[in-house]
């Protein structure tokens, strides 16, 4: 899969954990930058194919279209991004036109490595999760590169196969009913 000129490509994973600390040492010998806490409240929105999510968030904020496989381990994702003013038309009008599927509200922990993104996330009603994002936005990584990066991170923070899931929040909110 080739990123197209209006996104990037990702490869990421997700998986339940029961405790970050043992991943921020792992980050710490990584020297990771650390970006910040942001409380996010993820709108997704009824749409024919893919994701279609609005973000807002204190430290990100985007409206974010993304297809992916929902699958264990590595997943690649084309992404498709744009970041939107800070008034709240387009939530206004997406709800209108499209419908709101679920909302996810989360507290997430952002780090990054090189082009590596790492998510530590307590998402309401779910649970704490780990997210591993190996992000190519120019054309510099394959993803066979991408998924090497993603599983290097896996192996580091000890992330066990049956730990893996497959869809995204909005998916697990709604299989709670």
């Amino acid at each position: 899969m080739q990123a197209s000129p209006r996104g990037h490509l990702n490869v990421e994973i997700k998986a339940r954990c029961a405790n970050h600390a043992p991943m921020r040492k792992v980050l710490d010998t990584h020297k990771a930058r650390f970006v910040g806490e942001d409380h996010q409240v993820d709108t997704y929105f009824r749409v024919p194919k893919g994701r279609l999510k609005l973000r807002e968030g204190t430290i990100e904020r985007a409206l974010i279209y993304y297809e992916r496989e929902d699958q264990h381990g590595p997943k690649a994702s084309q992404v498709l991004l744009h970041t939107p003013t800070h008034d709240n038309t387009l939530k206004a009008l997406l709800t209108t036109a499209l419908g709101i599927r679920v909302v996810v509200e989360k507290w997430r922990e952002i780090y990054f490595v090189d082009n590596v993104k790492i998510h530590l996330d307590r998402v309401e009603r779910l649970g704490t999760f780990v997210e591993i994002e190996a992000i190519d936005t120019d054309g510099t990584w394959e993803h066979a590169g991408l998924h090497q990066q993603c599983v290097y991170f896996m192996h580091q923070f000890e992330i066990k196969a049956e730990a893996l899931c497959t869809g995204s929040y909005a998916e697990m909110l709604e299989a709670l009913g």
